[in-house]
């Protein structure tokens, strides 16, 4: 798990102890891991979000592959998801119940793609502790185009790691996605993250899939 959901862990159990756990297990899902290259997917900033409703549900074969390629910068890539109610590492050195679904595809060069949905709903207050504790350290907030809201653009810089992400609320659906890579960061990095949470942000709300 990133380190976002590390520091918002106790953000997240208050938000649970609140609204109760949600019995929604979804049918597991599997990122897509093959496919035929695409067009270049649609960039945040041109994608209509009003309207949007976005499932808590597994989404992550929802993603196609031109969008995967396109985040990436490449073909040769590996995947890998939980469920809410599968086990998983939820801290460093903790492991318990997911109540997300989540789904991380990565690269032999380190180019790392995530995205995630909390399997339970979150109210507005609850969003803005969210979006409070995706500043952690390292990172800051940066300009970027409405994810939900509230909402978060988010950049985060480490020695050998720049890492971009979008966080928000689209009804009661806290959606998040990240894009990192090691350094020197690739110079569209800004605009491949942008097109990587238009994608997430389309296959969580079940529009088609680029591919």
């Amino acid at each position: 798990m990133s380190d976002v959901r590390r520091l918002a862990a106790a953000t997240l159990v208050a938000a649970l102890s609140l609204v109760g756990v949600s019995s929604c297990q979804g049918g597991h899902d599997k990122p897509t891991s093959t496919g035929t290259p695409t067009e270049a997917s649609t960039p945040l900033e041109s994608l209509s979000t009003e309207g949007l409703v976005v499932q808590r549900d597994a989404f992550c074969s929802g993603i196609g592959p031109g969008a995967l390629e396109d985040a990436l910068g490449g073909s040769d890539y590996h995947g890998r998801s939980y469920n809410n109610g599968d086990p998983a590492r939820l801290t460093a050195g903790t492991k318990d119940v997911a109540h997300e679904f989540d789904c991380t595809w990565s690269t032999g060069d380190g180019t790392v793609a995530r995205a995630w949905v909390f399997a339970p709903p979150v109210r507005r207050v609850q969003a803005k502790q969210l979006a409070k504790a995706s500043l952690r350290p390292h990172c800051a907030a940066a300009k970027g185009p409405a994810f939900g809201a509230p909402s978060v653009s988010t950049r985060c810089d480490t020695p050998k790691t720049v890492e971009q992400g979008y966080y928000g609320l689209f009804g009661d659906a806290w959606l998040s996605c990240t894009l990192s890579a090691r350094k020197p960061e690739p110079a569209d990095l800004t605009e491949r993250t942008s097109r990587w949470c238009a994608a997430v942000l389309k296959a969580a709300a079940g529009q088609t899939p680029e591919n």
